[in-house]
């Protein structure tokens, strides 16, 4: 068994290098998730020291990434809000990973509840995401607690239509009719036949969804309707500096920069893992 199990992960290890883009999505992403753990001790100065005399200074000497308004290093920022955009994103995409799963899969499986989930789902997907997003919080009020319920619905819909359709075809398959008529309970079929095969889809999508969600939250900061101010992500950093675009614009091209490069890699790992984990696409297993 130890034998199997140690051939199977240096093949898991080639496949996922074999694969350029998405190496090089999960490397870019785990650079990005470590400065962020590690942003006291990366951080060359406090995220928020303020010095008026250093405010506005350009990228270069003891200010890699120049000051903001308030002579904070946009560096230390940058690595900062780093920390909260990823919990934003990977809490929202966890969000909808319940909301979603429970609705597709109960969708899917009981017949009589399929047309009142499916019209929910097209319901709600009828609506731009930017602007279901905002009509969410304004309806609940500005929060990080508030943005991340917000785009957890928002982006649920997303998912509950791909795990609905799959339950459709995994609920007539011999194995599941067959522990029905074994009188296997209805919940354990859902989750020990059911969800086990949908894991595959559920990961590529939640990736998906991760760098949509940090998206919103920068769009909603922009917009000034998601995260505090006073909160520094990626987001709100952009929203401060476009005052300043014009003499400081290192304010809005460094956090922007960081928002771009790991929505790219998120992307990346998912259009790989998709690859990797599809069968049909799979030719080298």
């Amino acid at each position: 068994m130890a034998t199997q199990e140690t051939q199977a992960a240096p093949r898991l290890h080639t496949l996922i290098l074999q694969r350029k883009t998405l190496a090089i999505g999960l490397f870019v992403l785990f650079v990005i998730a470590l400065l962020a753990v590690l942003a006291p001790w990366v951080a060359p100065h406090s995220p928020s020291r303020l010095s008026i005399v250093n405010r506005l200074r350009p990228p270069g000497g003891a200010w890699l990434f120049g000051t903001d308004e308030f002579g904070r290093d946009v560096l230390s920022r940058t690595i900062y809000a780093g920390q909260l955009s990823l919990v934003v994103g990977a809490a929202a995409t966890a969000f909808a990973c319940v909301v979603g799963i429970t609705l597709g899969i109960v969708a899917g499986f009981f017949r009589k509840a399929d047309a009142v989930m499916s019209r929910l789902v097209d319901a709600m997907m009828a609506f731009p995401d930017i602007l279901l997003a905002i009509a969410l919080v304004a309806a609940l009020g500005p929060s990080l607690a508030t943005v991340i319920v917000a785009l957890g619905i928002v982006y649920a819909p997303r998912l509950a239509r791909i795990v609905r359709a799959s339950t459709l075809v995994i609920r007539e398959l011999p194995y599941v009719e067959a522990a029905r008529a074994l009188g296997v309970p209805t919940w354990r079929i859902m989750t020990r036949h059911v969800l086990r095969n949908l894991i595959s889809p559920i990961l590529v999508q939640a990736t998906f969804i991760f760098a949509y969600a940090m998206l919103a939250e920068a769009g909603l900061s922009f917009l000034g309707v998601g995260v505090s101010p006073e909160i520094p992500t990626w987001g709100t950093m952009i929203a401060s500096g476009r005052q300043y675009i014009g003499q400081a614009d290192w304010m809005t091209v460094f956090p922007g920069v960081a928002i771009v490069l790991t929505v790219l890699s998120l992307q990346l790992v998912g259009d790989g893992l998709r690859d990797l984990l599809d069968p049909r696409l799979r030719k080298d297993l």
